[in-house]
């Protein structure tokens, strides 16, 4: 799917390369400008810190106290081909209709007060022993977000910046900007500076998660 957040027409027009280079090149670098803005921006979504499954039922533990609910369709990725997918929630803990199917942690105590929760989805495959995700996977409701940012001025200013710094990163690599007074934050347009100078300008719209560290 094409990026929205500055589109490929958008880019080369700031850039002034018109037909200079292939589309593959021009929109990867804006696709990864959105994609790394994404981790920044705040949307209905939660780690996935485990995953199980028993008897064609998978169970997700899920780092935040319960943002989802049973009926609710959610999207996994980053954790494993076998759980990868968009699913419908059958059961939650804590309790999200006042039933549950079984969970196969029934020594654990899971409470809007313990900062995790379970949720479960039919999942026709082999038995799955619990197996802790590391890098974190993550778990994302209803998008109703990617469309609004595409169309919010300090996003997509952001999101300009990001792929001009991104594109222009191939070209010579080592080359940033440098300030007034000398001062240059990284020798690197792709340096620790990067996110920045567009901090900013998402600051009404980031993920308090991704204040964190």
């Amino acid at each position: 799917m094409p990026a929205t957040y500055v589109t490929e027409a958008e880019l080369r027009a700031n850039l002034g390369i018109e037909n200079l280079y292939s589309s593959d090149i021009v929109e990867t670098c804006c696709q990864t400008a959105q994609d790394l803005l994404n981790q920044f921006l705040w949307f209905d979504s939660a780690p996935v810190v485990g995953v199980t499954l028993q008897s064609n039922v998978a169970t997700a533990v899920i780092a935040n106290p319960a943002i989802f609910s049973t009926g609710q369709s959610v999207t996994l990725s980053g954790c494993g081909a076998t759980f990868n997918g968009t699913y419908t929630i059958t059961a939650t803990i804590p309790f999200t209709t006042g039933t549950s199917n079984s969970f196969p942690f029934t020594n654990m105590h899971f409470s809007p007060t313990s900062g995790y929760s379970l949720i479960q989805f039919a999942k026709t495959a082999s038995n799955t022993n619990f197996q802790r995700l590391l890098p974190y996977g993550s778990a994302v409701g209803a998008d109703t977000k990617t469309a609004s940012y595409a169309t919010t001025g300090a996003v997509r200013e952001a999101a300009m910046i990001l792929a001009v710094d991104i594109f222009q990163a191939r070209q010579v690599s080592q080359t940033g900007g440098v300030t007034i007074d000398g001062f240059s934050p990284s020798p690197y347009r792709m340096g620790n500076a990067m996110i920045g100078k567009i901090r900013g300008l998402i600051a009404g719209y980031q993920n308090p998660g991704s204040m964190c560290g």
